[in-house]
Formats: C-alpha cells, structure tokens, sequence
C-alpha cells in the first residue's frame, strides 16, 4: 500500500499532546510517537544485569562449641564440697553454694530429711537468672537463702519446712481433751499436698493414740479410721512417737480422734 509523503502532515504528541510536523516525530521504545523534545533513550535500570548470589559459606569456619555456652552450669569452688559429692554422691553437704552462675539457672531444691543439719544456699555473682530456690522436708533447723552480686533477675526462695505439732493431752471441763500446739482441740486447716506431723512424745500423751476419721469422733461416732497418706511411728507418750498425714488432693473433712476415748478431738479441714 502506498503511502503520502506528508511533508505538511502534522502529529499530535503521545506524551504532551502538542502538535508537531509529523516528519520530525519519534517512536519510543515502548511504542509511543512522541516530539523530538519529549523523547528519551531507554533508561539502562530498566534492563539490569544479572548478578551472581554473594558466597555465604565460610571456609574453615570455627563455630562455638556446645561446651563452651551452656545453661545452668553449677561451679563447685569448694575441694571439700567436691569430695563430700564424690563420696556421698545421694547426699548434700551442710553448704550448698552457686558460684559464678553466667547463664540461667532452674529450679534448685533441696530436701532435708535429717532435722539435725541446718541448709545453707548461697548465690553468687549472677550475671542473668536465678531461678525459683525451694527449701522443703522434716527441718527443724534454721535455713538460709541469700543472693548477693545479683546483676540481673532472682528468683524468690521459699523455704517451707513440714507442718510439726505439738500435741499434749490434758483434763478439760471434766474430760482429756487434745491440746494441739497448746490449744485445746482447735480446728485445724491442713492443705492438700502438704505433710503435717502430730508430735506425741509428751508423756501426756501415754494411751491416746491420735488417728483422722471423715467421722467426728471417729469410731466413737460410728466411723471408720482414715489412712490415705497417714503415717504412725513409735508409742504414744515415748520419744519419737508420732502421726503424720500428708493430704490428699480432694481429700474430704477429716477429724482428729483418739482410738481409745471419745470426746477428745476435733475438727481438720482440708481446703
């Protein structure tokens, strides 16, 4: 097909929408006839070159090891500490130190069954967490927890020691009645999970045996003796006699008796 030459011919701008001599108007590199003061090369960041990936791999690389950075890491200082662990390695040694602690440290308890050795944990030189400290078991000693040089977070200790009570038998309004902890047969608020010890060393308490019963009065009152988590040792009245419970979750109201004589107990509650 044959085409004018159009020297005359005129154009109208894609871009600016002037009007120009058809002749001297250019084509864009994305299709647009333009004047020749609104063209423009193809801008080299439209067209970029391809790049190899950078190496991350690293040659002979030394990376940490597990040994160097773990948690909770305990530094015995103590030779005599140290021996009495390799000696008695299911025992604790009357001081129990954390020394230079540099990462977090758990949960650390101790459990005394002999009342005879006091505890002593000490905590030194944290440089990040101590974790929660609990004392628990039979210590009737003093206990002490300290954190000295604390740079960052401690933990609260808690020291709890199993409930102990004194328990006395004497004459009242014309009967024996317990005495517990010096007061005449008190009601009494024993929580589940904890271990409580009725102490009958006192010789008061010579033929009184204490046992619980979910029965006021127990068999006295038609019951039968309670035994979930009840422990006796010894004869009531001599050294080293006792009752102990350690209450059961959802265990029921429970009361103290004598197996011997009516009238003499009261009442435990387990909340």
């Amino acid at each position: 097909m044959a085409y004018a030459k159009g020297k005359q011919a005129y154009g109208i701008c894609d871009i600016s929408g002037f009007r120009y001599k058809l002749k001297d108007m250019k084509r864009t590199w994305n299709g647009l006839l333009v004047g020749p003061d609104q063209w423009n090369a193809k801008h080299p960041q439209l067209e970029p070159r391809n790049h190899t990936a950078d190496p991350e791999a690293l040659f002979n690389p030394r990376p940490d090891k597990a040994a160097d950075g773990g948690n909770g890491f305990i530094v015995i200082s103590s030779p005599s500490i140290t021996k009495n662990f390799s000696m008695l390695p299911n025992t604790i040694p009357s001081k129990f130190e954390l020394a230079k602690l540099s990462s977090d440290v758990g949960s650390v308890s101790v459990v005394e069954n002999d009342n005879s050795i006091s505890e002593t944990l000490g905590s030194q030189l944290i440089t990040a967490y101590l974790g929660t400290i609990t004392v628990s078991g039979n210590i009737t000693e003093s206990v002490s927890v300290t954190g000295q040089a604390g740079t960052s977070a401690i933990g609260s200790p808690t020291v709890s020691a199993d409930t102990v009570y004194a328990v006395t038998v004497a004459s009242y309004l014309g009967g024996n009645r317990y005495y517990i902890d010096g007061v005449v047969y008190p009601t009494l608020n024993l929580s589940e999970g904890e271990t409580y010890k009725f102490d009958q060393s006192d010789g008061s308490n010579s033929g009184h045996p204490l046992r619980f019963s979910t029965t006021s009065d127990g068999s006295h009152g038609g019951g039968s003796e309670y035994t979930t988590g009840v422990t006796t040792n010894g004869t009531p009245g001599s050294s080293g006699a006792y009752t102990q419970i350690t209450v059961a979750v959802g265990a029921p109201t429970l009361y103290y008796y004598c197996t011997n004589h009516s009238g003499m107990g009261g009442q435990a509650n387990t909340p």
